[in-house]
């Protein structure tokens, strides 16, 4: 079989949620996609924004490995582009004599355009400046003070900062959707350029990228998909968090809790209609495809780069709280000259960092790094699950640009959060799968209780606080394989220093299990 062309359409913050047939939202292109192809519904992103998980898709590396951590454009970012001696999947491919071509968001790089790294650029690209910059305070500061007035619909209020809308406008114009910037700038240049790019000798790559911010505007026709008075509210919206890390509570409470219920079922269909647009993008590239004739033998992915909470546990966007939705992605492959057994549905725990790898089997390149991730080369055959596939989930970040320092691990059942900030979190998914009930909060009386010499010189450790037995077995394997993941990715939190030391259970529970 001849190497495959390969067709990505990456969208940042899509909820992997929108994408599955039992949802309300409507996107019937990626409905089609998924019944001729493969859905992998257990994908994960290792961090919560964009620039970390872009660099992991493109690398098949996590953070510790990649280098890029936060947001670059950002003053408090680490760096502004990778670590050096990395590669993207770009350069192998090109390598292997693959024609590349790059069209809309890029958001992985400061440093660096995609032309630096194997791919003809459909897209204008140059670097961002920081923002905002300390003029714009400036400038804004010698404006007069607006006179308070009553919070308008759909807006909470951010003294000192600026208010913000929680959802864009709706555009009534007849000639919005093709107006708007991400289909100027990202869909409608690779539109064009797919017939000449397939005309070429040999395979090709084409990667597609938009953005679906609650604040960007859409089309009326899409807006009017969506009743906001017939949206249903997150299973999880009344949550108020009481037992979750508190820089949890103050985001839902200070930010998303000037929304009422209406406000918050308006944001909602909002999204709903972002990502109905979104599906009309691709729409429009499948069907470009198709005209090429190159569709049987082209792979087509569908992808997230990060999820969105969705007013889940009464949040929107995505941030430090660990919650599902800021995590979980959508990933959905088409190849009808390759996947075995169409309309199949993979369970698997899949990361970001797994698509590198795949693409570099797939196009027959060579790689020059140890990935992170894996090849899903073996689900497209319909091939029995590797012996060696993980039984888990990982995530690495430093929390946006605020260096809040958290590490998840999450198996079927259980989900551990070890939070250096604050107290841990675990959740029983099997019997909690949305998240509500934090079974390693510290209780009124551990939070009353003092251990001071009460553990004696020969008495035995007690990690604080204090859970179950039956809980604190789940809270020593969960640690365990968290370092034995972190040792295995160079991860940056070995240090032993007491203050910042406070995981319950240290590196060597983890990698002493490994080698015993």
């Amino acid at each position: 079989m001849p190497r495959p062309n390969i067709l990505i359409f990456l969208v940042d913050e899509v909820q992997r949620d929108v994408t599955m047939p039992e949802h309300p939202c409507r996107m019937p292109n990626v409905r089609k996609l998924a019944d001729s192809g493969v859905t992998f519904t257990n994908t994960f992103c290792p961090s919560p924004h964009c620039c970390p998980s872009r660099a992991t898709i493109m690398t098949g590396l996590y953070p510790t490995r990649h280098g890029v951590w936060n947001n670059f454009h950002t003053r408090t970012a680490f760096q502004q582009g990778w670590n050096p001696d990395v590669h993207l999947f770009s350069e192998y491919l090109k390598g292997a004599g693959y024609h590349m071509a790059y069209s809309g968001k890029w958001h992985v790089s400061n440093e660096e355009t995609p032309a630096d790294r194997g791919w003809e650029e459909l897209t204008g690209y140059k670097k961002h400046q920081f923002h905002p910059r300390l003029e714009d305070w400036d400038q804004r500061a010698a404006q007069p003070e607006p006179p308070d007035e009553p919070r308008p619909d759909g807006v909470f209020l951010r003294p000192g900062w600026g208010h913000q809308a929680a959802y864009g406008p709706v555009l009534e114009e007849p000639d919005a959707y093709e107006n708007l910037h991400w289909y100027k700038t990202g869909v409608r240049p690779a539109v064009d350029a797919l017939p000449e790019l397939a005309g070429r000798e040999g395979p090709w790559c084409l990667c597609i990228s938009t953005d679906l911010d609650h604040h960007n505007p859409v089309p009326k026709e899409f807006a009017d998909l969506y009743d906001p008075d017939k949206v249903p509210l997150p299973p999880s919206f009344g949550d108020l968090m009481h037992d979750k890390p508190h820089v949890y509570q103050r985001m839902r409470h200070q930010i998303w809790g000037q929304l009422s219920e209406d406000e918050v079922r308006k944001g909602i269909a909002h999204y709903w209609a972002l990502c109905s647009l979104q599906d009309r993008f691709f729409g429009e590239v499948l069907d470009t495809l198709d005209k090429t004739g190159q569709a049987d033998n082209t792979l087509v992915l569908f992808l997230g780069d990060h999820g969105d909470y969705g007013y889940a546990h009464g949040l929107a966007n995505m941030g430090i709280p660990a919650f599902r939705e800021a995590y979980h992605v959508p990933c959905i492959a088409r190849w009808p000259a390759g996947i075995r057994n169409p309309g199949r549905v993979v369970e698997a725990f899949v990361s970001s960092a797994d698509l590198a790898p795949t693409f570099v089997e797939l196009g027959e390149a060579k790689a020059e790094q140890r990935f992170t991730g894996s090849s899903l080369a073996p689900f497209l055959r319909d091939e029995s699950t590797p012996s060696d596939w993980p039984d888990a989930w990982y995530s690495q970040t430093k929390g946006n640009e605020v260096y809040y320092t958290q590490r998840i691990v999450q198996t079927r059942k259980w989900k551990y959060v070890a939070n250096w900030f604050d107290f841990d979190e675990l959740y029983d998914l099997e019997n909690d799968p949305h998240e509500m009930t934090n079974l390693a909060v510290p209780t009124s009386d551990a939070l009353a209780q003092s251990n001071r010499g009460e553990q004696g010189t020969t008495g035995a450790f007690t990690p604080w606080p204090p859970l179950p037995p039956e809980l604190e077995e789940v809270r020593h394997a969960m640690l365990g394989k968290m370092w034995r993941f972190a040792r295995r990715e160079e991860d940056i939190v070995f240090n032993p220093f007491p203050p910042v030391a406070l995981a319950a259970y240290g590196p060597l529970v983890g990698l002493r299990q490994e080698k015993g």
